[in-house]
C-alpha cells in the first residue's frame, strides 16, 4: 500500500484540479461554490483506494505484478534483453569476426493460481540464439513451462520443463552474470534444461549451518524435444552446503557481492547426473548421434563460492564421462569426454563499479583430443561492469585471451573484446 500512496496522491490531485476547473452549463442556476477540501469526500477516497488496490505493482527488477482483491491468483511479468557487440582477433590482432546482435530477448511470467502453494513459471526466448531449431525439427521458443507444488518453505516438487539443477554457473540466470557470458567450461559441460519431475528440500534455518538437496528425473534429451523411443532417462542430484549460513538476498544465485556480506559466506556443492541411453552428443544438447546410436553419459560438478565485503570468489569443476565417445561410422561425431576448471574473482566497489578476473581451462580426454582440435584450451578474461540498477540495468565489457596447446588450427582466434547492455524489468 505504501508503494501506491504517491500514485494515489497524484491521482487525487489531478482529479481535484479537473473537477475544480470543469465549466458549469449556463442554463443551470448558480450555486455557492463548495470549498475545494470538500470535493474529495472520505467515501470517494475509499473508492479510489479500492481501484488502486487492483492496479499492478511496478518495480524495476521485479517486474509488473497483478493480483485481484480475492487473491485468487498472482501474475508477475518480466522481460529482459541483452544487446551485444563482440570482436574477435587472430594472433596478429587482425579482426576476423564481428558480432552485433540482440543475443537474448526473453519474456517471463510466473506467480500462483488458486493457492500460493501452486506456483507456475513460464519463460519464452525470441532471438536466434534462443530459438534455433532442434536437430529433430522441433521449435525451440519455450525455455521454461513448469508448475510447482510448494507445501512449505522447506520443500517443493515440480512437473514440466526447466533448468536441471546441476552446476552453479548454469543455475545462475544469464542476467545475473558479472561477465558478458558464462565460461567456456560451462558452455561445454552444462546440462541446460529438460522435461520431467523436479524436487528440492532445504533445512531453511534462519542462521548457522544450512543445506539444500535438489534432484530430478527427466527425459534426457533436452528442452522441447517432445518424445524419445530409446527408453532412457536422466537422473540428477545436487547437494548444497552452507557452513556459515545462507547468503543475503539469495546471493548464491547472483554473481558478485551486492550485499557486501558483513560475515564470510560460503557455498560448497556437488552434483552428479546419469543420462541413460542419451541420443544426443552432449546429452541434453548437441547433434543426434549417428545411426540412431545411444550412449550412457555421466556428468559431475563441484562448486565453491566465497563472499565477503564486496569480494567474491568462485571455483567450478565439472566433466563428462562416456565409455565409447567415438563412432566407427562417422569420424566427425564424438562425445566430448573430459574435464574443465573455472576460477574467477571479483571486487565490487561502493559506487557500483566491479572488476572481475576469470581463468577457464578445458581438458578433453586423450581419446577425443584429435576431434576437439587441441590438447587443452585456456581462456583468461578481464571484465568491468557498471551496475546502474543491480543486474537489471548494467553495462558490461570484457576482454579474453585464448591459448590452445597442440591446436589443429594454428589460426584460431586469440583475442575477443565484448560490450553488452543488459536491461530488464
Amino acid at each position: 500500500m505504501m508503494k501506491k500512496l504517491p500514485l494515489l496522491l497524484l491521482f487525487t490531485a489531478c482529479w481535484s484540479l479537473s473537477a475544480a476547473r470543469e465549466p458549469q452549463p449556463e442554463s443551470r442556476p448558480t450555486r455557492t461554490a463548495r470549498p475545494w477540501t470538500e470535493i474529495i469526500t472520505p467515501d470517494s477516497t475509499d473508492v479510489l483506494v479500492e481501484q488502486l488496490r487492483n492496479m499492478p505493482n511496478i518495480e524495476i527488477g521485479k517486474g509488473i505484478t497483478f493480483r485481484p482483491k480475492n487473491n485468487w491468483f498472482e501474475l508477475t511479468m518480466r522481460f529482459r534483453m541483452q544487446n551485444l557487440v563482440a570482436l574477435s582477433f587472430d594472433d596478429d590482432f587482425t579482426l576476423t569476426k564481428t558480432d552485433a546482435r540482440v543475443k537474448r530477448l526473453r519474456l517471463r511470467v510466473d506467480g500462483y493460481i488458486y493457492s500460493p502453494k501452486l506456483v507456475y513459471s513460464v519463460q519464452l526466448g525470441f532471438t536466434g540464439y534462443d530459438t534455433e531449431v532442434l536437430p529433430n525439427g522441433n521449435m525451440n521458443i519455450v525455455r521454461d513451462a513448469i508448475v510447482y507444488y510448494v507445501p512449505s518453505p522447506k520443500w517443493n516438487i515440480g512437473f514440466g520443463q526447466t533448468k536441471i539443477k546441476a552446476n552453479r554457473a548454469r543455475i545462475n540466470s544469464s542476467s545475473a552474470l558479472q561477465f558478458v557470458d558464462r565460461s567456456i567450461v560451462n558452455s561445454e559441460f552444462h546440462l541446460d534444461r529438460d522435461f520431467g519431475f523436479f524436487g528440492a528440500y532445504t533445512l531453511d534455518r534462519k542462521s548457522g549451518f544450512d543445506l539444500s538437496a535438489k534432484g530430478s528425473v527427466t527425459l534426457g534429451e533436452g528442452r522441447n524435444w517432445g518424445s524419445s523411443s530409446n527408453g532412457g532417462m536422466a537422473y540428477t542430484g545436487r547437494l548444497e552446503l552452507y557452513p556459515l549460513g545462507r547468503f543475503s538476498a539469495k546471493g548464491d544465485l547472483l554473481e558478485g557481492d551486492f550485499d557486501f556480506e558483513e560475515q564470510p559466506r560460503i557455498l560448497i556443492a556437488g552434483a552428479y547426473s546419469y543420462n541413460h541411453k542419451a541420443s544426443r552428443l552432449s546429452g541434453q544438447r548437441g547433434a543426434i548421434m549417428p545411426d540412431d546410436a545411444t550412449r550412457n553419459l555421466g556428468s559431475y560438478f563441484a562448486d565453491f563460492i566465497l563472499k565477503y565485503r564486496g569480494f567474491a570468489f568462485y571455483t567450478d569443476y565439472m566433466g563428462r564421462t562416456c565409455g565409447e565417445p567415438l563412432f566407427d561410422n562417422d569420424l566427425n561425431a564424438f562425445v566430448y569426454s573430459g574435464q574443465g576448471l573455472n576460477i574467477q574473482a571479483s571486487y565490487l566497489f561502493r559506487n557500483k563499479w566491479e572488476v572481475a578476473l576469470r581463468n577457464s581451462t578445458l581438458f578433453p580426454d586423450s581419446e577425443v583430443q584429435p576431434f576437439a582440435g587441441y590438447k587443452n584450451w585456456n581462456q583468461t578474461t578481464l571484465g568491468v561492469t557498471r551496475y546502474i540498477i543491480g543486474h537489471s540495468l548494467k553495462v558490461q565489457a570484457d576482454m579474453s585471451y585464448n591459448a590452445r596447446s597442440q591446436s589443429v588450427d594454428p589460426k584460431y582466434n586469440r583475442w575477443e573484446i565484448r560490450f553488452q547492455l543488459e536491461l530488464g524489468l
